[in-house]
């Protein structure tokens, strides 16, 4: 039986006034390309708030509010450093007035295996060839987008 770590998390629905949503593209050695939202691991003793707040800005160089937790998914994985972890990730729905983003913060692995980003329309998303994560992402912006009309 493998030993999963806890890895709680942080994960960023970021929205630009067109309501597309900013993904990452993964190119890991490891497996195929997929797409996921910005955001990452919490630091010890670091709240799911905080968190986003850091990966928000390490990410894309933003300094907004992440405002309050809007969803929470629980899934096994195995990251990119090749550990099998229990995930709880919190999610967060924020909204940016621009779309150019600053790649400066970026870790030396998010250099390393991010191969770009790009903002999606969720028909875009639906039709996309690669791997999203998380899968459900278009019937989880539709529920959020419509709860906040």
């Amino acid at each position: 039986m493998t030993t999963r770590l806890p890895r709680p998390a942080a994960r960023l629905l970021l929205l630009d006034p067109q309501d597309r949503l900013l993904m990452f593209r993964f190119a890991a050695d490891d497996r195929p390309p997929f797409w996921a939202t910005a955001g990452g691991g919490c630091d010890p003793g670091e709240s799911y708030e905080a968190a986003a707040r850091r990966e928000l800005i390490e990410e894309t160089g933003f300094d907004l509010d992440p405002g309050p937790q809007v969803a929470r998914r629980q899934v096994q994985f195995i990251t990119l450093e090749g550990d099998p972890v229990d995930a709880d990730e919190r999610y967060f729905l924020i909204r940016t007035a621009t779309t150019e983003i600053a790649t400066h913060g970026h870790t030396e692995l998010e250099r390393r295996v991010m191969a770009g980003w790009r903002w999606f329309t969720r028909a875009e998303l639906s039709d996309w060839p690669e791997k999203i994560f998380p899968e459900d992402i278009v019937d989880l912006l539709a529920a959020l987008l419509e709860r906040a009309r």
